[in-house]
């Protein structure tokens, strides 16, 4: 599956895991161990190298006719989105 930009999504979470989403207008369930999305944020006034910062999530969602892909998704300003599927 290709995506073509970011996409909206709407993301449940469960004890502030990915459980459930809506994506291209399908309801998608969380059928793996999410892993948490990294990036490294620098600060000007540490000292020290760069702070990973929780960014996202990337798990496996599976829809009610078995379709399966993995996904990346990131939440920013409140708003969901998938920015990157693997197949």
């Amino acid at each position: 599956m290709s995506l073509h930009g970011i996409e909206t999504a709407t993301v449940w979470l469960a004890s502030g895991i990915p459980a459930r989403l809506v994506w291209r207008g399908r309801r998608w369930h969380v059928t793996d161990t999410p892993t948490p999305l990294t990036e490294d944020v620098y600060d000007e006034r540490l000292t020290h190298g760069a702070v990973p910062q929780q960014v996202g999530w990337r798990f496996q969602a599976t829809d009610d006719d078995g379709r399966t892909h993995v996904v990346d998704a990131r939440q920013a300003a409140g708003d969901w989105s998938v920015v990157a599927v693997y197949d």
